[in-house]
């Protein structure tokens, strides 16, 4: 499967980025109309992992009533900066969730379906994961 995307520079350190399927992201160094590049692949992992692990306890008939993922990162001092570190952590809210059935759902992403996850690891990141559950009002 070939995947593709479109980069146009529209003045200063902005860019505006159309993916194949069409949608706009705007991507900008100053940070004045969108994100900056690197923060842009930490938000690609998140999402990535996130639907994975949403798929996996909606199969699981998990009663998830908010999933966020709060991606870190550490680069390098040197250029380029890439990561060498990454941190992934799930907020799971729900209604009396099962702690194995979100252990799980996170270890499988990390270790077999999450592609950017997988893909960073194998280039040399090192990446780790956690997951906090929260009981969800009734």
């Amino acid at each position: 499967m070939t995947m593709h995307a479109t980069v146009e520079w529209v003045g200063d350190d902005r860019y505006k980025a159309t993916t194949g399927s069409g949608f706009d992201v705007m991507i900008d160094r100053d940070l004045k109309e969108g994100g900056r590049p690197m923060e842009l692949l930490l938000a690609s992992l998140g999402s990535c992992s996130s639907v994975d692990v949403m798929a996996i306890l909606r199969k699981s008939r998990q009663d998830v009533v908010s999933c966020v993922v709060e991606v870190s990162g550490e680069r390098a001092d040197a250029v380029p900066a890439v990561f060498t570190a990454i941190h992934v952590k799930f907020i799971v809210t729900g209604r009396k969730l099962k702690e194995a059935h979100v252990r799980r759902a996170v270890q499988l992403s990390a270790e077999q379906y999450c592609s950017v996850s997988l893909m960073l690891e194998k280039g040399g990141v090192e990446m780790s994961h956690s997951y906090e559950i929260v009981e969800a009002d009734a």
